[in-house]
């Protein structure tokens, strides 16, 4: 019997002081600018940010650090970014919608032979499968090595400090000392649309069963008032409603602010059964496997921090979910390797399936974002 895919799920943060803050591409978080490894890249791929139906610049929609640790793969500098277009008439084109795995080149290495790693390089590893019994989990029982554990939270929070939303002038001043060279000197293109920017964090979503207590106990618990409250959507007494469909709403009302899922190799939450080909990666010709996926309550949160022209354009978003698969290999193969091989780094563009509510379900997902 397979391990379970442990599913995490990206909840909404502080939001940046300034949708142009600069961090790191560490740092996991929704709108702003892109925090690329290398400053060189803006220039390099800018071919790249464009949307392929009108042309116009593409802004950032999401940037997740993403490292691999599985049994065959270990990739420690990986980021995925998912770019949109805000033009009125691109807002349900599949084409206006890309995905981007940038991965440095030597960081991955199979799973026997890599050597120690540095207790931050651990760290880093286990973002997203810590738990999930994939590797330092064999059931043994050996006591873990407390002074290594402390040095790696140790560093793990030097490293997020570069990140961190600042309160004062002072820590201002400190946080920009330790950035890189290329976020001080960032420049943006005034062609270049850029949305509210907030950080996320990752939590472990419970099983399916776990999941139907918390949905149960948000009802209960959630204020009238508020804006993602339960509006006693009953799952078994829909008439003519999509099973497909329920169970997305059931796992979106567990979580109700959860802005996107992340299961590297798992299966993505549908929001209808149509299912679009990934199709094969574009590099390697292998297969592409589910990575992430946007949810609805991203788009929300972008409503709230945007202004009154960004919040028209931002109508014109209104998919269900938009899932990105990527390369089964997390390959480093690349046709064009003079633009996309960028200090060490490689850009491969990843596949997006966007899903739209279908006319049935129409009024029941109108409700329940008013």
């Amino acid at each position: 019997m397979g391990e379970r895919v442990l599913q995490y799920l990206g909840m909404p943060g502080p939001w940046a002081d300034d949708k142009f803050e600069p961090s790191d591409h560490y740092t996991t978080k929704i709108g702003g600018l892109p925090d690329w490894p290398v400053p060189q890249f803006p220039s390099t791929i800018a071919y790249l940010l464009r949307c392929a139906s009108c042309q116009s610049n593409l802004c950032l929609v999401a940037q997740v650090y993403a490292p691999i640790s599985v049994k065959s793969l270990k990739i420690e500098e990986r980021v995925i970014y998912i770019f949109g277009c805000l033009a009125p008439e691109c807002g349900k084109s599949p084409s206006s919608w890309r995905a981007f795995r940038v991965q440095k080149l030597g960081s991955a290495c199979e799973e026997v032979g890599c050597g120690a790693a540095s207790p931050v390089s651990a760290l880093k590893g286990d973002l997203w499968t810590f738990g999930s019994g994939e590797e330092g989990d064999d059931g043994s029982g050996e006591d873990f090595d407390l002074e290594e554990l402390g040095k790696a939270l140790s560093a793990a929070a030097s490293l997020a400090s570069h990140s961190k939303k600042q309160m004062n002038n002072q820590n201002a001043k400190t946080t920009v000392k330790h950035l890189p060279l290329s976020l001080e000197t960032k420049v943006v293109s005034v062609d270049t649309p850029v949305l509210p920017c907030f950080y996320t964090y990752t939590q472990e979503e419970p099983s399916t069963r776990e999941v139907t207590v918390v949905s149960s106990s948000h009802c209960q618990d959630s204020d009238p008032e508020e804006a993602w409250e339960n509006e006693g959507y009953e799952y078994d007494r829909t008439w003519n409603a999509d099973r497909t469909y329920l169970k997305f709403k059931k796992l979106l009302d567990a979580f109700p602010e959860q802005c996107f899922r992340y299961a590297y190799g798992g299966k993505p939450l549908l929001a209808t059964a149509k299912v679009e080909n990934s199709g094969t990666c574009k590099h390697c010709g292998g297969s592409r496997l589910y990575e992430m996926q946007l949810m609805p309550p991203l788009l929300y949160f972008l409503q709230e921090g945007a202004n009154d022209c960004q919040k028209y354009l931002l109508d014109n978003w209104n998919w269900m979910t938009l899932v990105v698969f990527t390369c089964s290999k997390s390959c480093s193969h690349i046709v064009d390797e003079e633009k996309l091989n960028i200090e060490g780094w490689i850009v491969a563009e990843e596949a997006v399936c966007i899903q739209f509510e279908e006319s049935l379900q129409e009024s029941v997902h109108k409700d329940y974002f008013s």
